[in-house]
């Protein structure tokens, strides 16, 4: 699992805990399949689509800024640019 997957699953979680959303009623109010989700937050999905990102950022009712807005992807951010650089 990639550095930048496993942040995306941790602010999921993150988000999900702040709300009091279980995964059933993130999946619903998203309107994508639980299925769909759970491989996301599973690690199976390697590169979740930006569709799906953006369903879940709306049913947190928060904008893709703001998703992606912490520290933690920052810091990978970062660091990725550092290695293209190389």
């Amino acid at each position: 699992m990639t550095k930048v997957q496993t942040i995306l699953i941790e602010r999921i979680v993150q988000l999900c805990r702040e709300k009091g959303y279980s995964y059933y009623a993130l999946a619903y109010k998203a309107a994508i399949p639980f299925t769909t989700l759970m491989n996301i937050i599973n690690g199976k999905t390697k590169n979740p689509g930006i569709a799906s990102i953006m369903k879940i950022c709306n049913a947190f009712e928060v904008s893709l800024q703001d998703f992606f807005d912490t520290e933690e992807f920052e810091t990978v951010l970062k660091e990725i640019d550092e290695e293209l650089l190389e």
